[in-house]
């Protein structure tokens, strides 16, 4: 079945099935790998995605359910890694083996789309849902901060 999706401010048309995942609709059809399998149940965060500027876990959300959507990925965030999550990423050496973050990139923009200037406590709700294997947390936070520094919030 043909579904169009818009993804990063780009139409595209994919013959899949409904129920087809949207994570491999977006890896495979589309070619957009910075969003990654993790567990496939959404409890680990590495699929996040926004949908219509909301937090979302690509890998149990159908792809027909995001027709008529605005879906974003890390690739969508900026094209020259120029947003502030990115920025603090790299200027706080957050990543160790790298595999989350970008589902931990793509929790932080949606709670600093919400919460310019988060408490720890807001940041600790917001990234709940996203694992990091190799332990980051404080660095994640500390990062979270300073892109709100460099935002302005």
């Amino acid at each position: 079945m043909a579904l169009t999706l818009n993804v990063n401010g780009t139409s595209h048309t994919v013959d899949v099935e409904p129920e087809t995942p949207l994570l491999w609709v977006l890896r495979d059809n589309i070619g957009l790998t910075g969003t990654k399998y993790g567990c496939g149940i959404a409890k680990c965060g590495a699929c996040t995605v926004h949908v219509d500027g909301k937090k979302a876990f690509s890998c149990t959300m159908k792809a027909s359910a995001a027709v008529g959507t605005e879906i974003t990925t890390i690739e969508g965030l900026s094209e020259d890694s120029s947003h502030p999550l990115q920025l603090a990423w790299i200027e706080g050496d957050v990543p160790q083996c790298g595999y989350c973050q970008s589902g931990q990139i793509m929790a932080a923009a949606a709670l600093l789309s919400q919460r310019p200037d988060p408490s720890d406590l807001d940041i600790d709700s917001a990234m709940s849902d996203n694992i990091c294997r190799c332990g980051t947390y404080a660095q994640i936070r500390k990062a979270i901060h300073r892109a709100a520094e460099i935002a302005g919030g």
